[in-house]
């Protein structure tokens, strides 16, 4: 069992910056992939980052070159750098912890609350 919680979410201008937090509970963190992902009003839910357990990373394209994602498997914690922040950001922000399935498919077992993320002109 894996318990997440975000944090550092908030208003912020437009070209401004924010760094997520979200603090995982359990002894396997380094086994999970970690991601990052994102649900602005009336939209559905989607990627943001993927931190494999091996340490690599992937986002989508909307945040390339602008979101940074990292952990810190010592103490339980993976972060979402957000730099040049647009309107567009605007979401509840939510991690998730999983695994990789046979198929190759990713299986999150394991979400946060989110956290509310607000970009401003």
């Amino acid at each position: 069992q894996v318990q997440l919680v975000e944090s550092g979410g908030g208003l912020v201008q437009a070209g401004g910056s924010l760094r997520l937090s979200c603090a995982a509970s359990g002894r396997t963190f380094s086994s999970y992939v970690m991601g990052w992902f994102r649900q602005a009003p009336g939209k559905e839910r989607e990627f943001a980052a993927i931190s494999w357990s091996g340490g690599s990373t992937s986002y989508a394209d909307s945040v390339k070159g602008r979101f940074t994602i990292s952990r810190d498997n010592g103490k339980n914690m993976v972060y979402l750098q957000m730099n040049s922040l647009t309107p567009e950001d605007t979401a509840v922000y939510y991690c998730a912890a999983g695994s990789r399935r046979v198929d190759g498919a990713i299986r999150y077992d394991y979400w946060g609350q989110g956290t509310q993320v607000t970009v401003s002109l």
